[in-house]
C-alpha cells in the first residue's frame, strides 16, 4: 500500500451509511479501514472492496478496546443500531456502542492525533417542540421510554465528544443526521421507507402508525455522504444538521410509495408507538453557511433509485425476518 496515503477508520463500515463512506474515501484515494461487528451491518455492502489494495476490514465490536496499527488520520464513528427494530430489540448494545464505543474511539483519536467525526442523529431532538429543528434546540426526550436507549446514547455521545474536544483538544466533528434513504438500506428495518416498499413488494397493505399526520424529511444517501465529507474537512466543531428540509406527512409518503411501486394494496392504520416524533424537519442554515451544502437530489429521483435496489433483491430478502439478531450482551 502507498504509505503516503491518508488513512481513515470507518466504524460501522459494513452498514448502510458506513459502506457508502467507504466507497467515497476509496474513490478519493484514501486507505480505508472498515470496522464492524456485523450486528446490523452486512458484508455484502462492502464485498466489492475486498480486493482493493487500499481497503481493510476488521470484524470487531468498538464497545471493546479498539486498536488500529500504524498511521490514522481520520475516524468516522458510524457504528450503531439505527432503526426502531434495532434499538428496541438490542437496547444494551445500542447504549454500549454510543457510550463505551464512542469513548474508545475518542481515546484512539487522541492517541493517533486523528480528527474524528461522530454520527449523531435528529433523535437527539426527541419529539420536538421547535419546528423546524435547529442545532441550538436542546430537545424533548424521554430518557426512560422505549426510544431512550438510542436517543440518550446519542446525546451522551455528543457530550463526551465535546468534552474530548474542549479538555483534550481532540479535533472533533458532530453530524446530526436526519432521515436518510437509498440503496443498501435493510429492507423491513422498521423505518417508514423500507417498511412501505417491503410491504408493497410482498403484496401487503402499507402500515401507517397513528393517523399519518406525523412528518418526516427524507434525504438521499448521496447528498448526505457529501455533507458528511464537507463537515469532516471543515474547521467547525459544533453539531451540524445534515438532511433534506423537504417535509412530508407519513400518510402522503405512503401514497407516494403506492404510486411508485404500482401496488394495488391499501393503507391500514395502527396505533402510534410510544414517543414517536410528531414532526421532523431539519433547519440546514448552518450547513449552508459553513459547508456550502444543501441536498441536490429530488425525492422522486432518489425513490426511483432506492426502489430499483430493493426490487433487485431476491424474494428471500423480501420476506427475511428483520428480528434476527446476535445473542444478548
Amino acid at each position: 500500500m502507498n504509505e503516503e496515503k491518508k488513512v481513515v477508520l470507518i466504524t460501522g463500515g459494513a452498514g448502510f451509511l458506513g459502506s457508502h463512506l467507504c466507497d467515497l474515501f476509496i474513490k478519493k484515494g484514501y486507505k480505508v479501514v472498515a470496522m464492524d461487528n456485523l450486528c446490523t451491518g452486512d458484508l455484502r455492502n462492502i464485498e466489492h472492496l475486498f480486493s482493493h489494495p487500499d481497503f481493510e476490514f476488521y470484524h470487531h465490536d468498538v464497545s471493546k478496546f479498539v486498536f488500529v496499527p500504524g498511521r490514522l488520520d481520520y475516524i468516522l464513528h458510524f457504528a450503531s443500531p439505527a432503526s426502531p427494530i434495532d434499538y428496541l430489540k438490542i437496547p444494551i448494545q445500542t447504549l454500549k456502542v454510543g457510550s463505551l464505543g464512542t469513548h474508545n474511539l475518542l481515546g484512539l483519536a487522541r492517541v493517533k492525533n486523528a480528527r474524528i467525526l461522530v454520527a449523531s442523529t435528529s433523535e437527539v431532538y426527541g419529539d420536538p417542540q421547535v419546528h423546524p429543528q435547529n442545532e441550538d434546540y436542546w430537545g424533548n426526550v424521554n430518557p426512560i421510554g422505549p426510544r431512550g436507549v438510542y436517543d440518550e446514547a446519542k446525546r451522551f455521545q455528543e457530550a463526551i465528544t465535546m468534552a474530548y474536544h474542549t479538555y483534550h483538544g481532540v479535533e472533533t466533528r458532530i453530524v446530526r443526521i436526519f432521515n436518510t434513504y437509498g440503496p443498501r438500506m435493510r429492507l423491513n428495518d422498521g423505518r417508514a421507507l423500507p417498511a412501505f416498499i417491503g410491504q408493497a413488494l410482498r403484496g401487503e397493505d402499507l402500515t401507517v402508525f397513528g393517523d399519518g399526520s406525523q412528518t418526516r424529511s427524507f434525504c438521499f444517501v448521496d447528498d448526505l455522504i457529501e455533507g458528511i465529507y464537507r463537515l469532516l474537512m471543515s474547521e467547525y466543531a459544533l453539531p451540524v444538521n445534515i438532511g433534506n428540509p423537504a417535509e412530508i406527512t407519513i400518510r402522503e409518503f405512503a401514497e407516494e410509495i403506492i404510486r411508485l411501486t404500482g401496488t394495488s394494496q391499501k393503507i391500514v392504520y395502527k396505533p402510534l408507538p410510544v414517543d414517536d416524533p410528531k414532526q421532523r424537519q431539519p433547519d440546514i442554515s448552518r450547513a449552508k453557511k459553513i459547508l456550502d451544502w444543501e441536498p441536490r437530489i429530488s425525492r422522486s429521483d432518489g425513490l426511483e433509485k432506492t426502489y430499483a435496489y430493493f426490487r433487485s433483491l431476491s424474494k428471500e430478502e423480501w420476506f427475511k425476518d428483520p428480528y434476527q439478531f446476535p445473542k444478548k450482551s
